[in-house]
């Protein structure tokens, strides 16, 4: 297995933005959409997703101050107002949900705390984007829809000729890192969510490294995994998961 540089530095999540994801039958478009403002129902969620991995790839902690949502970067920011007692706070997208139709938020328990959202359990709030200090779009122009994670495979030569009088060989570019799906081939498990929608949505960050899918497991827990693989192309792809946010994610065969 290759080895990862001596030095390395420990993994930062990057911007995640993602492809189109399906939950409970409802396709959700992730989009880098500077001017959202939007008023809708926030709910909050907390101890049972403590500790545990979000889409961003951080692990969340239901102190810090952050919420879910269903399409904004990862991370981005948005001033949450709170309709109900006119309170107002300023936090980071760091996970998608909820999946839940008229919710449009779903607070950190801090989050939730601060606002005046975690007694009454749900609020009608105004969610609007905004762009601290530091923000990366700050510098970046709005075109940008998702973040590289690798440079792109070398071009390759698509055709060779044989001697006449035989017919041109055509031979298919090499494909990058994932193997044709093979039974028996080996994955890459990023995470495993008790949440349905939440793990349907990582899936969908993860397709940018190849085929990702949601699957629950016997234990009734959600397994997110990319792959099949082939054992070199699974090895080697690990690093780069891990250092795109993911420490934990791991081999599977």
């Amino acid at each position: 297995m290759p080895k990862p540089p001596a030095a390395a530095a420990p993994a930062q999540p990057g911007v995640k933005i993602g492809k189109p994801y399906v939950v409970f039958g409802k396709t959700y478009v992730p989009a880098d959409d500077r001017g959202y403002d939007e008023k809708g129902i926030a709910s909050w969620y907390g101890p049972t997703f403590h500790a545990k991995a979000t889409a961003n790839g951080e692990i969340y902690n239901q102190d810090d101050v952050t919420a879910a949502h269903k399409t904004l970067p990862m991370p981005s920011w948005v001033e949450v107002t709170n309709l109900d007692n006119g309170r107002q706070l300023v936090l980071r997208i760091n996970d998608r949900g909820p999946f839940v139709d008229g919710r449009i938020i779903d607070l950190s328990r801090k989050s939730a705390q601060l606002l005046g959202v975690d007694q009454p359990g749900l609020a009608r709030v105004r969610v609007k984007r905004v762009f601290p200090d530091g923000d990366w779009a700050r510098s970046n122009p709005p075109k940008l829809v998702s973040t590289p994670l690798a440079p792109p495979p070398p071009s390759l030569p698509t055709q060779t000729v044989a001697a006449a009088p035989v017919a041109p060989v055509v031979s298919a570019p090499v494909q990058a890192a994932v193997a044709a799906p093979t039974a028996g081939g080996s994955y890459i498990q990023v995470a495993a969510l008790s949440d349905e929608g939440r793990a349907k949505a990582l899936a969908s960050v993860m397709a940018d490294f190849g085929p990702a899918v949601a699957q629950l497991a016997p234990n009734g827990m959600w397994r997110v995994r990319i792959g099949p693989l082939d054992s070199a192309s699974a090895d080697t792809m690990l690093w780069d998961v891990r250092a795109s946010g993911y420490p934990d994610a791991r081999v599977v065969r």
